[in-house]
């Protein structure tokens, strides 16, 4: 594996970190409360948008960058990435039959949504890598996170 697929490959899974928080979350609680199946996806998609910049913020301040310059960093890098991965996400939730519906004591439901954070990862990685090698995305806070 060249570096450019091991950083595309981190910088997914970092990604995919923040994304699952915000989807799992937003699936548990959109069909927890009753939400409709819309309403629920507009919930998760949020929430990854959230947690996955939060982690990045987190990974961008912590190497002392101002919260401003940080902040730019992180919608640079993960908007691509967790847009990706969203609409990945979502789209194998609503395609697969009855996983909006199972409920959250369903092997299904939980299935799909692995199922889905799996695709989503596996879809996103080129992508992230892509993104790298023109000095875009993930490629933008790279120098910052080497620990």
């Amino acid at each position: 594996m060249g570096t450019g697929w091991k950083v595309a490959t981190s910088a997914t899974l970092h990604c995919l970190t923040g994304c699952a928080i915000g989807e799992v979350l937003g699936m548990v609680l959109g069909t927890a409360i009753g939400l409709p199946a819309w309403g629920t996806v507009a919930l998760s998609v949020a929430l990854a948008f959230f947690f996955g910049y939060a982690l990045t913020l987190r990974g961008v301040l912590k190497a002392g960058i101002g919260f401003g310059a940080a902040v730019k960093l992180a919608l640079a890098a993960d908007t691509v990435s967790i847009l990706v991965m969203e609409i990945v996400d979502n789209a194998v939730m609503v395609v697969v039959p009855g996983a909006m519906d199972a409920g959250l004591g369903s092997v299904l439901f939980w299935g799909a949504l692995a199922f889905s954070l799996v695709v989503a990862f596996v879809l996103t990685v080129p992508v992230n890598r892509w993104l790298i090698a023109r000095g875009k995305g993930h490629a933008v806070v790279h120098h910052v996170h080497h620990h």
